[in-house]
């Protein structure tokens, strides 16, 4: 009898299921100080207490994608440390600011699952709830991550849940008191408001990083990511470690400050999607297209629509002729952002 997890298996999953993942994590600045250095992030209003206290916030909050990462990562043991690849996301919302000290717990339901046709794994969808010390919701969102069986069982009845292409503006969730009324824009960088931004527009970040094995380490052991294919080379037949999908997401983001610094806060997630793997050595670059804009109730505040493209190509190109990702393509990530108006 062991004591050992050696996590759940496709099979493992069922619809309803709600589970609680260990352990709690008190966030504090030395994740933002961390996470700064390794992407390296330069928002204005995740760097300042004074620049945030100026929006009408009471000091600066952690970065939204350091929220992510935590969550995220408390529910590898139990949804994809036996996975082959985390494939999707959709419907994610950030719906309250998190600050140092505060204290992070996950839950995940499962909502469905499809047996892939080879009967050697299967896909999972989970809803995943980030709460607080006090109870509240932080981030909500939805992924979809590709599972090994265990053995031959006979597969489960397929459900797939039905997603929103899109979080509707109405259901942005913009934080108490922010206004960019006062906002300065030679402190944040850049002097673009969203109206200076047409739909379509893309936008190429022009910076390049080349990913190092030792930065992919230690930020998967930053955000507790135990997936076998990120730590253990031996988990794949090329003998190489997955390059963890977040890791790329907050790369891009930091990558398009050069172009969109005013784009503050990220508010919700419509739709992501990890196009191909990414290995250490890759050099990664970034461009974003305007996909929408939109008024929000908040004093100069409004929130734009972008897509966020990691690559290892030109910027612009995403398909082939095929319809299919481009084999440089990293990441297509469909995110909604605070920006002035």
């Amino acid at each position: 009898m062991t004591k050992t997890n050696a996590g759940r298996f496709f099979e493992d999953y069922a619809i309803g299921d709600v589970i609680t993942h260990a352990v709690p994590r008190t966030i504090s600045g030395g994740e933002r100080a961390m996470y700064h250095a390794l992407y390296p992030a330069r928002g204005a209003l995740y760097s300042s207490d004074e620049f945030a206290r100026a929006c009408g916030l009471p000091g600066s909050p952690v970065d939204d994608l350091v929220t992510f990462h935590t969550v995220f990562g408390k529910t590898v043991p139990d949804v994809s440390l036996n996975a082959v690849a985390n494939l999707g996301y959709a419907e994610g919302r950030w719906l309250r600011p998190v600050y140092p000290g505060d204290t992070l717990v996950s839950q995940s339901e499962v909502i469905g699952v499809k047996q892939n046709s080879n009967g050697k794994s299967g896909v999972v969808w989970v809803r995943t709830t980030g709460r607080n010390q006090r109870d509240e919701v932080v981030l909500s969102y939805v992924r979809w991550v590709m599972v090994r069986k265990r053995d031959a069982t006979p597969a489960p009845h397929t459900v797939i849940p039905e997603l929103a292409a899109a979080v509707a503006p109405s259901d942005l969730v913009v934080p108490d008191g922010l206004s960019f009324d006062g906002y300065d824009f030679d402190l944040a960088g850049e002097p673009h408001r969203m109206r200076d931004y047409a739909v379509g527009e893309v936008i190429d970040h022009v910076d390049g990083v080349t990913i190092e094995e030792a930065e992919h380490m230690l930020a998967t052991r930053l955000w507790q990511n135990t997936a076998k294919v990120h730590f253990d080379a031996t988990n794949r037949p090329d003998g190489k470690r997955l390059i963890y999908g977040g890791h790329v997401i907050s790369l891009a983001r930091a990558l398009s400050f050069n172009g969109l610094a005013n784009a503050q806060m990220i508010v919700a997630l419509n739709a992501g999607a990890h196009a191909n793997p990414c290995f250490a050595g890759d050099t990664v670059r970034a461009w974003s297209e305007v996909l929408d804009t939109a008024e929000t109730a908040a004093p100069g505040v409004g929130a734009i629509r972008l897509r966020l493209v990691a690559t290892k190509g030109d910027a612009g190109v995403l398909r082939g002729d095929d319809g299919k990702y481009h084999p440089d393509v990293l990441l297509d990530l469909d995110y909604w952002a605070l920006m002035p108006v």
